[in-house]
Formats: structure tokens, sequence, C-alpha cells
């Protein structure tokens, strides 16, 4: 038996994924402030289902332009997990959360999902997990504490938005560990019209209080639902598919810790909350982190392989 060493190809970062990556960054960072802004008149069941019930009718018309895949046992498992942790409760916990703290501190508690996936991407999905990597995630991971300092985290004594937010939290990065394995296989508008689907059938016992809320909400209110289920469901979704088919989830995870900072500056536009120096810098760490993470490292990481046709100690 002979070991040799061989260089895994890193992904190639095309304009087109770029442009992906950056379209869910900014429709999610939109989403943060939509939530609060319509969140005083839907519940957070309420806007979730409404939410999901636009983001399914529009995903339905890409996803059906193409020959479906019949899923195996193993994937249909892979989508109801990713549909039900991910589109259901991530978007209830995030509604919940948006009540209780502001749309800056609530993204920045809720990326530390991007740690969460590398690490989970590192244990689950056996993805390389480059020194790089780890380094930026570590030094974004700061920066976003610095970011809840300063945007008064510890002010909120009872905790609970803080718990919302981390139940989000987890439910992001466990969506993505559910949901990259399926992309390996089924078109990526499909795996997101399923996932979207589920999440909206679990959100289902929601409907009377969505029928509630919508008869008593103003019309920009309303036009906030569907504005969530258009751009930062419908499309950031699929934006995101397309982007973790071709490139490792935790590198892909970190590119999100650009949210918190966009959320603070939206914020502050919007709502005209002014995020203090601490928060700021915070931001500006958080950047670092994402640079330091798209390093390459210039000494080629080994992977032992077993010589041979079809066999590899990598796998």
């Amino acid at each position: 038996m002979t070991i040799t060493a061989q260089q895994r190809p890193a992904p190639v970062l095309t304009p087109l994924l770029l442009v992906a990556i950056a379209v869910t960054i900014l429709a999610w960072a939109s989403a943060f402030i939509v939530i609060r802004g319509t969140g005083p008149h839907f519940s957070g069941g309420a806007l979730a289902l409404g939410r999901l019930v636009v983001g399914v009718l529009l995903l339905a018309i890409v996803a059906f332009r193409k020959k479906w895949v019949a899923p195996t046992r193993r994937e249909w498992l892979q989508v109801t997990a990713f549909g039900v942790i991910w589109f259901g409760g991530y978007n209830i916990a995030l509604n919940i959360a948006e009540k209780l703290l502001d749309a800056g501190t609530t993204a920045m508690i809720v990326n530390i999902g991007p740690i969460l996936i590398a690490l989970g991407a590192g244990v689950i999905l056996r993805e390389r997990i480059p020194r790089w990597l780890a380094i930026g995630a570590a030094v974004a991971f700061f920066g976003a504490v610095l970011i809840s300092i300063g945007s008064g985290a510890t002010s909120f004594g009872t905790g609970v938005g803080i718990v919302w937010c981390f139940a989000a939290a987890i439910a992001y990065a466990a969506g993505v560990l559910f949901q990259k394995p399926a992309l390996r296989r089924l078109p990526n508008a499909q795996v997101t019209w399923m996932g979207c689907a589920i999440g909206m059938i679990v959100c289902v016992p929601f409907a009377g209080d969505l029928i509630r809320d919508l008869q008593a909400a103003p019309l920009p209110a309303i036009l906030g639902v569907v504005y969530l289920g258009a751009v930062p469901t419908a499309i950031a979704f699929s934006t995101w598919a397309y982007a973790l088919s071709r490139m490792p989830a935790g590198q892909l995870g970190v590119s999100t810790y650009v949210v918190p900072p966009l959320v603070i500056v939206l914020g502050l536009v919007v709502f005209g909350e002014v995020p203090t120096i601490v928060a700021i810098v915070g931001g500006a760490i958080c950047l670092v982190g994402v640079a330091l993470s798209r390093r390459k490292i210039r000494i080629p990481e080994l992977v032992e392989t077993v010589s041979g046709p079809g066999k590899s100690m990598a796998e």
C-alpha cells in the first residue's frame, strides 16, 4: 500500500457565484429590518406563515419549469429536516426575537450560526476546515461579540429575546447541514421549494392568527410580508442554494458575517438607531474576519490517498 500526497481542489469563485453570495447577504440583511418593522402587526407564527406562503408560490414558478427529480428516502429525510428546522423553526424564532431585541443585536447573535455550520460541516459532512477559515471565523465572531456589547445586548434582564436568537442560530446551522447533502443530486430550485413548502406546512397552525393579523394590519405591514416572501425567501434562498451546491458549507457560512454590519447601517437609516463606536469597531472586525477566511494556504494541504483506482482515505 503506497501513500501519496494530493491537493484537494478549492472552489472556484466565479462572478456568478460571487453575485449569488452578494444577493443572499443583502436580502437577508434587509429581512431583519423588515421583520422589525412588520413585527408589531403580526405574531411570530403568523408572520412566518405569510412569508412562506408567498415564497412557495414564487419558488414554484422556477422549481416546476425543470424536470422533477424523485428524491430517495434519505433525501426526503434531509429535505424534510431542512424545511422543518430552517424554514419553519428559524423563521418563528427570529420573528419572536425581533419583538424583544433590536435588529442589529438580533442579527449579531443569530450570526453565530456560521461558527456552528463550520464546526458541524467538519464533523458531520467531513468537510475540510482550512486554517484561514478557522482564523477568519474566530476573528469575525469576536467582532460579532463587540457588536452585541455595543448594541446593548447585556441590558436585557430577562434574556428571553437572546434565548430566541440562539434558537434561531441553532436552527439556521442545522438547516444548512441538512440542506447541503440534499443538493448533491437534487436540483437547487427543487430543494428550495420543497423546504419552503414543508416549512409552510409546519406553520399552518398559525393560519387563524395570520387571517386575524391581515385584517388589522396596515398596508405597509402587509407589503412587508410580501417582501419577506419574495426577496429574502424566494430569491435569497435560491441564490444561497446555488452557492451552497458549489462551495463548502463552512466557507459560505462565514460570508454571512457581513450581515450584522449591514443591518446596523440599515437600522440607522430606517429606524434612526445610531450604532455605538464599539458596534462600529465590531462590524469592521467582522469584515476583516471574512477577508481572512478567503485567504488561500500557500503550502498545499496534504490529503492521504491510497494508490489504486477509486480508493481514497480522504472520503
